[in-house]
């Protein structure tokens, strides 16, 4: 099984280890969703409605789920945990946290993890399985589909040193930023929320 531990205790799991394989059990989501513990009214509330929404839409994990779908994203941080990896998303015109749509996979952190594979284009990511943010926002309407909810469970994930993105049809950019750039891009309040929840993390496991 491919887990390192560090000394604080959060977990960092590779790709390819049991805990990530794909799962097409809805309850699967649910849990991982239920065992986040929120910490402000606000997490609580996104918490109560993907749980209410899992709940009535047994389609929840898969995009044919028109009215919104669940989704799992990431922060990647470099090895010193000191720069986070964004994506300018080609649509959006927004720096983002990578991830995107589970397909299916109601293993919400073996789903961030690939997304963040697949964008990023760097081996040997490894990602923390407790889910550190909700957020629950509308994607504007496109042609062919309506305007609809994203649901989305947040996850840390880590590089290894010296790791080396590489642009993918996902994106028009990706670059490293360290928390005090954030104020010369455009990108949105969830991803700082992303920013701050990492560093206090980074101090806290410091002390």
């Amino acid at each position: 099984m491919q887990v390192s531990a560090r000394a604080s205790g959060r977990r960092w799991i590779a790709a390819g280890a049991p805990e990530l394989a794909p799962v097409h059990d809805l309850a699967t989501a649910r849990e991982t969703i239920e065992r986040y513990v929120p910490r402000d009214e606000a997490q609580a509330g996104a918490r109560a409605f993907v749980l209410d929404w899992i709940d009535a839409h047994p389609d929840a994990l898969l995009r044919t789920c028109l009215a919104g779908h669940l989704t799992s994203s990431a922060l990647v941080l470099d090895a010193a945990g000191e720069r986070a990896l964004l994506t300018l998303h080609a649509k959006l015109q927004r720096w983002l946290q990578l991830g995107g749509h589970c397909d299916g996979d109601a293993n919400l952190a073996g789903s961030a993890l690939r997304e963040c594979t697949e964008e990023s284009g760097i081996e040997g990511l490894a990602i923390d399985p407790d889910v550190i943010d909700l957020d629950c926002h509308r994607i504007p309407a496109r042609p062919g589909e309506p305007e609809h909810w994203h649901l989305d469970a947040r996850f840390l994930v880590r590089a290894p040193r010296g790791a080396v993105a590489t642009l993918s049809a996902e994106s028009k950019e990706l670059h490293w930023f360290r928390a005090d750039e954030l104020g010369k891009i455009e990108t949105d309040d969830s991803v700082r929320r992303l920013f701050a929840l990492a560093s206090a993390d980074r101090h806290a496991r410091a002390t």
